[in-house]
């Protein structure tokens, strides 16, 4: 019984030391990775230049006010359609100011001091008058007196020419009393205020007879911003409203990276996405600006950026809901290949100073140079290395290593 029983210990043994071995290599057996996997491909690829944008009016009009006076209440509404000489606002010349007491009392010694000068010069015409009078009887007399051969006629000379000194001082005396007068005028309209009684009743009883001044369109067009709504007080130049013609003289303006500007070119083609319609718009770059400005991003960091004009390239286009300074985005191709093989930016990698890949072959991760072209961060452009249909390891790990065996990852 003894050696039966130990026999039947050493097989227990034996068998928990087999099953013990085959746990730790099941434990430690080397397993295929996990992997996400891309395939190359062979398609159309475009590199892009994405930003985004707003549209505007090439050509607004910015009406203001062409005299300092009374708007009245502007009845336009932004949106409204108006033509080219349609009446959009009315203004009437502004009432003039309130004086204070020492302005009062200024204006009205001005008018004393005019009303005296005029009685001087009222009293210098009444001796003008009297010296031209007495000149021309005195030439009369001479006249006579040299048809009777009493007097010479130089005498008679003389008298002619004192006549004509007379009536020309009386000629000065009357155009002073015209310059006086003015001044007592000018002095009396300087004490007019909108507070002075007598104005206030002469505009009450001919408020009809009031000049306004018509403000007219320059453009068939629509009304893009009202600045001034109710009736107010404006001075000369003042914005009143804009006026654009959103129809057709619609572009779009982008603020591209400096970085970016420079790998754009007058003439490329765009591609103009989210702006609310069913389908993409395209475009054109039309200009470039030659200068850069500084734009503080949202995180406050400093950017050089350098307005892009894109212009529309069907001018007649489905695109009647944008208006001006709608948000579209904008995508500047400048590069496109319709045959271009593409691998997956995603499964790209540095290694040793060169681009590489994790090619499949036979169930394991074969690192694989590559030479690269474009990239548009989600495909580049493969130029050697690969071939298309051939399958690569998409997010390399860190831990993933060369000839190392993997296992697609299955998505539930």
């Amino acid at each position: 019984m003894a050696p039966r029983r130990r026999r039947s210990r050493q097989i227990l043994t034996a068998t928990a030391a087999l099953i013990a071995a085959a746990a730790l290599a099941a434990a430690f057996w080397p397993r295929a990775m996990l992997v996400d996997i891309g395939t190359v491909t062979r398609g159309r690829m475009i590199v892009t230049v994405d930003e985004e944008a707003r549209t505007r009016v090439r050509d607004p009009y910015v009406i203001s006010s062409p005299i300092a006076g009374d708007l009245q209440r502007v009845e336009l509404e932004p949106g409204d359609r108006v033509k080219a000489g349609d009446v959009v606002a009315r203004m009437a010349p502004a009432a003039p100011a309130a004086l204070d007491i020492r302005t009062r009392e200024q204006a009205r010694a001005a008018v004393d001091a005019a009303e005296a000068a005029l009685r001087v010069a009222r009293s210098d015409l009444k001796a003008a008058e009297a010296r031209s009078r007495f000149a021309h009887s005195e030439l009369d007399r001479i006249s006579r007196l040299v048809e009777r051969g009493i007097v010479s006629r130089v005498q008679l000379e003389r008298a002619e020419q004192e006549a004509q000194v007379a009536d020309a001082q009386l000629e000065t005396v009357r155009a002073e009393i015209a310059r006086r007068e003015a001044e007592v005028n000018n002095a009396l309209a300087r004490l007019i205020s909108f507070d002075d009684t007598g104005l206030a009743e002469a505009v009450a009883k001919d408020a009809v007879k009031i000049p306004t001044v018509p403000i007219r369109a320059p453009i068939d067009g629509t009304v893009l911003k009202v600045f001034h709504e109710s009736a107010t007080t404006l001075p000369a130049g003042e914005p009143i409203l804009e006026i654009g013609d959103v129809a057709h003289d619609l572009e779009i303006v982008a603020d591209l990276l400096s970085s970016d500007a420079v790998k754009v070119e007058r003439g490329d083609r765009v591609i103009i996405t989210n702006w609310g319609g069913d389908s993409d718009l395209e475009g054109v770059v039309s200009r470039i600006a030659p200068y850069g400005h500084t734009k503080h991003s949202a995180l406050g960091v400093e950017e050089q950026r350098v307005e892009t004009t894109i212009a529309f390239a069907d001018p007649n286009g489905h695109r009647s809901r944008l208006g001006h300074g709608y948000r579209v985005e904008a995508h500047i191709v400048i590069w496109e290949r319709d045959d271009a093989v593409m691998v997956p930016s995603s499964a790209l990698f540095r290694h040793q100073g060169n681009w590489a890949v994790f090619a499949i072959r036979d169930g394991r991760a074969v690192r694989q140079r590559v030479r690269i072209g474009h990239n548009n961060g989600n495909w580049a452009e493969l130029l050697d290395g690969l071939e298309p249909g051939d399958q690569v390891v998409l997010f390399p790990s860190a831990r993933l290593t060369d000839g190392q065996r993997i296992r697609q990852r299955r998505i539930e």
